[in-house]
């Protein structure tokens, strides 16, 4: 015969933390962050960034998002393993290497948070218009009640989690169905993702750049630590689960990396079967829209809004998440980290509905922010892996393949950053 459960007492349950949770199972809090991840990768700009890079590649596109997958790969396996066996939040980590540290890569990744998250949210509001005909500000508006929603509920984190997982799958299904009824030419992608044939008139500059615009936009500023974060916030961590915490980090770039991929077949095929000019003539503003409008007709907008909205939903979803995560710490109490959520779209939606869309300079800003501050992060995680090991790994033996591995693609990322660098000094002398 069991045991009778023991009655709470009133001063126990006054000590409970009050407010929404994010705990959640490990199978469900892995899967969360998994989709999380992806899902904060595959915003509306993801969707216009590749659409528009099909267009401008072709088949060659496919070259660029394999080389793409394997930095990201690097970097999140690094990312994910060190803050899950450490326990600690990004900034944490980096305020025990350097006392300040942290809170600078945090002022910087919640800047471009803001900045992104205007643009999601305008993201939100064109998708509920293509879908419903309801006016852009009206349909952010409401995507961003229902972001508070999910936010303010008693189990917040197990809502996270299923809400994302839901929206990956709907993602991965909308553009399998895409990849199909354009009937792209699979066998040219296949051979030009290892042997790529620039169009005419476009060199290997043109190529790097479309690569690393891929690589930031998947695993730069907030988007790098919003799996690691989750795992961190659900209790998942310590050496015991850095084998599940890895296998989890991989399967998220892997779910983003074939939502693109399906996504580029989709263009693919409608590049290969109309014309610049049948594109262009559709009136549409986004090469995706038109992609959806040429092959399933007026219908096909209404898709095209279902895909663009569930993107934008998600990705509000995970920059609000992950950006108050840096400005917070795990002694936060739910009741304040709720406070915070409501704050932060509140905040960013009122930038919205004010300005009516992302401000231009803004979102460039936040995009060279995002490079600048790819190699700041990740060199945190890089000194911490190779000389922190015993006071912040817990003597964690860390795979050296991985880390060799990860300074080569550090290196990458200092070239990146000073290319964005680049680009502000640019932006400000234009002014």
């Amino acid at each position: 015969m069991s045991e009778p459960t023991p009655a709470v007492s009133a001063a126990e349950a006054e000590q409970k933390p009050k407010g929404p949770t994010f705990t959640a199972t490990r199978r469900t809090a892995m899967l969360g962050a998994m989709f999380l991840m992806a899902v904060s990768a595959v915003g509306p700009g993801f969707i216009t960034q590749t659409s528009e890079f099909t267009m401008q590649l072709g088949a060659a596109f496919a070259a660029a998002i394999l080389i793409s997958v394997i930095v990201d790969v690097a970097i999140q396996m690094n990312v994910w393993r060190t803050l899950g066996v450490s326990g600690l939040y990004a900034q944490e980590l980096g305020n025990r290497i350097l006392p300040g540290l942290g809170w600078a890569l945090a002022a910087l990744i919640f800047f471009g948070g803001i900045v992104f998250n205007v643009g999601n949210i305008a993201g939100a509001g064109l998708g509920m218009q293509a879908m419903t005909g309801l006016d852009p500000q009206i349909g952010g508006a409401v995507s961003v009640l229902i972001a508070m929603a999910i936010f303010l509920s008693k189990r917040a984190g197990v809502a996270l989690d299923r809400i994302v997982i839901v929206c990956g799958a709907v993602l991965i299904l909308l553009m399998g169905y895409m990849a199909i009824v354009t009937s792209p030419p699979v066998g040219e992608a296949a051979i030009q993702t290892f042997a790529p044939t620039l169009p005419e008139g476009e060199g290997l500059s043109t190529f790097f750049f479309v690569t690393t615009t891929l690589i930031g936009g998947t695993v730069g500023g907030y988007i790098t630590y919003a799996g690691a974060h989750r795992v961190i916030a659900s209790g998942h961590t310590g050496p015991e689960n850095a084998s599940t915490i890895a296998r989890t980090s991989v399967m998220g770039i892997i779910v983003a990396s074939v939502i693109r991929y399906l996504l580029f077949l989709s263009i693919l095929g409608v590049v290969t079967a109309y014309s610049v000019t049948q594109i262009e003539e559709t009136g549409q503003d986004n090469v995706a829209a038109s992609a959806f409008l040429l092959v399933l007709g007026e219908w096909g907008l209404r898709v095209f809004g279902v895909a663009f909205w569930v993107a934008a939903i998600t990705s509000i979803l995970g920059a609000t998440y992950t950006s108050v995560s840096f400005i917070t710490t795990q002694k936060t109490s739910p009741r304040v980290r709720a406070g915070m959520l409501i704050g932060f779209l509140v905040l960013t939606c009122g930038i919205y509905l004010t300005l009516g869309q992302a401000p231009a300079t803004l979102l460039i800003m936040a995009g060279a922010f995002n490079g600048a501050v790819l190699p700041l992060g990740f060199a945190v995680i890089l000194i911490a892996a190779w000389f922190r090991r015993e006071t912040l790994l817990g003597g964690y033996k860390y795979p050296k393949w991985l880390l060799i591995s990860g300074t080569l693609i550090w290196l990458l990322t200092i070239y990146m950053g000073a290319n964005s660098l680049t680009g502000i000094a640019d932006l400000w002398t234009q002014g």
